[in-house]
C-alpha cells in the first residue's frame, strides 16, 4: 500500500512540474524578459531608440554612440552600440545596437507609362509555313521553344526584330540554315534553323512569333535627390504570353494621364487606363527589371505636391499593424493621399516580396476603384511620416486588399544601401 501512494505522489509531482515548466514562459516577468531583443537595427537621428521596459530593470548603454536622455536613448552617431538590462547592477541580459546612416526619399505616386526593350529577341510562340511541302513549323522543327531568348544569330549580335528579317531572307534565298545563339531561362543554348517560303505571303518565315518590347503603366515609389535613383511598381515585369520576366536591354518611364478606371470585383481585379507616348515626356530610364519592381535615373526631379521633401524610412521590423496612407493617381496627374490599414507586416532579415498585407479604407478611393487596382502598383506606403513601402498586388477575390513590398529591399534592388555602416563594421 505504501509503495501505491508513493508512486501516485511521484506522478503528482512530475504533473506539477510538467505544469510549472509550461507555464514559466507565460509568466508576465519571463514573457517580457523573452520579448527582449539580442539585436536592434535603427537610424541615426530618427525617433529615440525603442527597446522594452521591463518593472524593476535598469537599462545602460556602455558605448558612445548612444546617449540615455530622461530614460529614453538617443543615438549619437553611426556605428554600432549596446544596451545592458541590468538588476542591482548586475547585468541580465545585452542587446547588440547598429546604427545606420539616416536614409531618405522623396515618396512618389506618380502615374507612368512604361516601355523595356528586351536583350535579344523574345520568342511568344509558333506559327506554321505554308511550303510547297505543306504546312511546317521551321521554329518547333528546330525545338526553339517559347520564352527562349535570340541573342545571336550566325554570330551577329540581335537587339530588334528589324535586324532578324534581312538574315532570314538572305538564308532562305541561299538555301542556307542560320546558327542562333540563345538564353533560354538560365542557360545558353545552340539552335540550327532553316527558313521556309511561304507560298501565300510570298517571303521566308521561321514559324516563330517575337517580341523586343513591352509597354505599360504603373506607380513611382520613391526618388532619393542625391543619387537620382528611383524605384516602381513594387514587382517584376514578366512578358504577357510566355509570364517569364523580362531581361531588359534598356527602358524609358514617361509622364501618363490616367483618364478612366475599370472598378474592381470580386474575382475580378480592376484596372487604371491613362495615356502617354513614349516618345514624349521621357523623365527618365530603366536599367533593371527585378521581383522588387523597376529601376533607373530621373532625368529631373518629379514632385506629388504634398511630399516633396525628403521624408525618413522605416526598417521591416519597424512596421506597425494599424493606420497608414498611400500615395497615387486616379484622374489626370494628379497625386492624391487615401487612407489604408497596414493588417499585417512580417519583419523580414532577407529580401522578400510579399512584406505586408494592407486593405483600403478610403471611401472615396473605394467608391472609385472598388480598392486596388492594375496600374496602381508601386504606389508608395507611408506610416507615422516614414516611408515603409509599396503596394505590389493586389487580391482577386477581395479587391479591397492586397501586398506591400518594405522598402528597405527596393532601396537595395535600386542600388542604395543602407546597411553600408553595418558591412563596414563587420
Amino acid at each position: 500500500m505504501s509503495g501505491l501512494k508513493y508512486e501516485i505522489i511521484r506522478r503528482l509531482i512530475g504533473v506539477l512540474l510538467l505544469a510549472i515548466l509550461f507555464a514559466v514562459p507565460f509568466t508576465t516577468p519571463i514573457n517580457e524578459y523573452l520579448s527582449i531583443p539580442k539585436d536592434v537595427v535603427t537610424f541615426h537621428n530618427q525617433s529615440p531608440l525603442e527597446v522594452p521596459k521591463l518593472d524593476n530593470v535598469q537599462v545602460a548603454s556602455q558605448n558612445g554612440s548612444i546617449q540615455a536622455i530622461d530614460s529614453s536613448f538617443y543615438t549619437s552617431e553611426p556605428g554600432t552600440g549596446e544596451l545592458f538590462y541590468e538588476v542591482s547592477g548586475l547585468p541580465i541580459k545585452k542587446v547588440n545596437v547598429s546604427i545606420l546612416d539616416d536614409i531618405k526619399v522623396i515618396p512618389g505616386g506618380q502615374s507612368v507609362g512604361v516601355q523595356l526593350h528586351t536583350k535579344g529577341v523574345l520568342v511568344v510562340g509558333h506559327h506554321l509555313v505554308n511550303g510547297k511541302n505543306g504546312p511546317l513549323s521551321p521554329g518547333e522543327d528546330a525545338e526553339i521553344r517559347v520564352g527562349d531568348v535570340i541573342l545571336e544569330i550566325n554570330g551577329h549580335q540581335i537587339e530588334s526584330m528589324e535586324e532578324v528579317r534581312p538574315y532570314v531572307e538572305k538564308a532562305g534565298k541561299e538555301n542556307e540554315s542560320m546558327d542562333l545563339k540563345i538564353k533560354r531561362d538560365s542557360k545558353m543554348v545552340n539552335a540550327t534553323i532553316k527558313p521556309i517560303m511561304d507560298k501565300k505571303e510570298s517571303q521566308y518565315q521561321l514559324g516563330l512569333y517575337i517580341r523586343d518590347s513591352a509597354a505599360g503603366i504603373g506607380t513611382v515609389s520613391f526618388y532619393d535627390p542625391k543619387t537620382k535613383k528611383y524605384g516602381a511598381l513594387g514587382h517584376v515585369i514578366s512578358d504577357m504570353d510566355t509570364k517569364k520576366p523580362i531581361d531588359i536591354h534598356e527602358g524609358t518611364i514617361v509622364k501618363s494621364n490616367v483618364t478612366s478606371i475599370e472598378k474592381g470585383n470580386n474575382g475580378i481585379p480592376g484596372e487604371k487606363q491613362a495615356q502617354f507616348s513614349i516618345d514624349r515626356n521621357k523623365i527618365g530610364s530603366i536599367t533593371k527589371n527585378s521581383p522588387f519592381g523597376i529601376f533607373g535615373k530621373l532625368n529631373e526631379s518629379i514632385k506629388n505636391g504634398m511630399y516633396d521633401k525628403p521624408m525618413p524610412i522605416a526598417l521591416s521590423a519597424d512596421v506597425k499593424e494599424g493606420p497608414g496612407k498611400i500615395l497615387t493617381v486616379i484622374e489626370g496627374e494628379k497625386v492624391e493621399e487615401f487612407d489604408v490599414e497596414i493588417v499585417s507586416s512580417v519583419s523580414q532579415k532577407t529580401p522578400a516580396t510579399k512584406g505586408m498585407v494592407i486593405k483600403v479604407t478610403d471611401p472615396e478611393l473605394l467608391k472609385k476603384t472598388g480598392g486596388i487596382v492594375q496600374g496602381m502598383s508601386g504606389s508608395p506606403i507611408i506610416q507615422d511620416g516614414k516611408v515603409i513601402g509599396a503596394v505590389t498586388h493586389v487580391f482577386v477575390n477581395d479587391p479591397t486588399s492586397g501586398y506591400g513590398v518594405h522598402i528597405e529591399w527596393m532601396l537595395e534592388a535600386a542600388g542604395i544601401n543602407i546597411y553600408k555602416n553595418e558591412t563596414e563594421a563587420s
